[in-house]
């Protein structure tokens, strides 16, 4: 963090950890006391609304305020994050083959095996 301010995306990461460990939906107020930073409340609404329209959260009305849930365990976060690039790109196949050609041995035998075991 230089100057004070938070790297792109550690807000996001912080509150993301805070709904996950707490096993049942957080309105922003319960988010911000759960967080151990002084953060001003309309930051932490800022920061969970836009998690909700990225589709990483989903919300419920309690009263006059929403309350948040992630909508996966961290496997599935990381799987929708991928999409998401994916889904932007026009070179699609480019980013695939550089993705694939990162991967482990290991990794690859997995993948082969997830890819042969789909029905199609």
């Amino acid at each position: 963090m230089a100057g004070g301010r938070r790297e792109a995306g550690a807000l996001e990461s912080a509150i993301m950890n805070v709904l996950q460990g707490a096993g049942d939906a957080l309105t922003a107020a319960e988010v911000r006391r759960r967080l151990d930073e002084r953060l001003a409340y309309s930051t932490v609404v800022t920061i969970l609304s836009r998690m909700h329209d990225k589709g990483l959260l989903v919300r419920t009305k309690a009263g006059r305020a929403f309350r948040y849930a992630p909508v996966s365990d961290e496997p599935g976060l990381a799987a929708h994050r991928m999409h998401q690039v994916m889904n932007g790109r026009p070179d699609r196949e480019a980013v695939l083959v550089r993705f694939v050609e990162a991967l482990s041995g290991e990794d690859e035998r997995r993948v082969r095996e997830l890819l042969e075991g789909r029905e199609t």
